[in-house]
């Protein structure tokens, strides 16, 4: 046989082995994602799965889709309920969501939907480990300073508009844990021990929830609580 049809038959073959690899590698990869639905883009999201390479992308696509976003809830099997509507312009809330099982105090107050499914994810992923692995005890209760505030930025007479005033955002102050002790933003964040490590930890573990994570590290306003929003924005600010 002539060298030059050998050698095509060569690349042939080659080419018929490359493509049954590529698609050997395809299936198997298919099947990984099947098998791991926090990182495949297109599983629905389950706030019960540990957060994955889609978890985040995913928590995004809430923020524009309530629907889509109470559905998340209940396939996740998060009890919830869905106020009526109220307000008007700027403070018009169209999306009241309150969480139907979850440790805050002094209330449960109604947020919109992306902000109560970051704070379920949070509450799993975060703050639960982080209490159990560096206190040494179960999280009790989750104290927060509120959700929904008809203002501008900073309480100013101008400037954009808070987040607050919609209840897209709420405000952490304090922790409880099982065993009595309560964890402050304001006493503990510049302790030398295992309350501030607990604080930064859930700080941290709040940016892949939330589009804005703020604390004290970001200013003095912020020095007595963690603020969390959901802003409809593709790039998070923690800080």
């Amino acid at each position: 046989m002539p060298r030059s049809r050998t050698n095509k038959h060569l690349a042939a073959a080659r080419r018929a082995m490359l493509a049954l690899a590529l698609l050997v590698a395809g299936i198997a990869g298919w099947q990984w994602l099947q098998s791991h639905p926090q990182h495949n883009p297109w599983a629905p999201l389950d706030l019960r799965d540990p957060p994955g390479w889609a978890t985040r992308t995913k928590l995004i696509a809430l923020r524009s889709d309530v629907a889509e976003c109470r559905a998340v809830l209940e396939g996740s099997d998060i009890a919830f309920t869905a106020l009526p509507e109220t307000g008007e312009g700027a403070c018009a809330r169209p999306d009241r969501t309150r969480l139907g099982d979850y440790p805050l105090v002094p209330d449960t107050p109604a947020v919109t939907c992306p902000v109560a499914a970051a704070l379920e994810l949070w509450r799993r992923k975060s703050v639960a480990p982080a209490a159990r692995n560096i206190l040494g005890s179960d999280l009790a209760r989750i104290e927060h300073l509120g959700a929904f505030s008809c203002r501008r930025m900073y309480g100013g007479a101008d400037g954009p508009w808070s987040e607050h005033a919609t209840a897209n955002a709420i405000d952490i102050a304090a922790f409880v844990l099982e065993d009595g002790r309560r964890i402050s933003v304001l006493k503990d964040w510049d302790d030398d021990g295992d309350k501030a490590a607990f604080l930064r930890a859930v700080r941290d573990g709040a940016c892949g929830s939330f589009a804005t994570v703020l604390s004290p590290d970001y200013n003095a306003a912020h020095a007595d609580h963690f603020h969390f929003d959901q802003d409809d924005r593709w790039a998070g600010v923690c800080r």
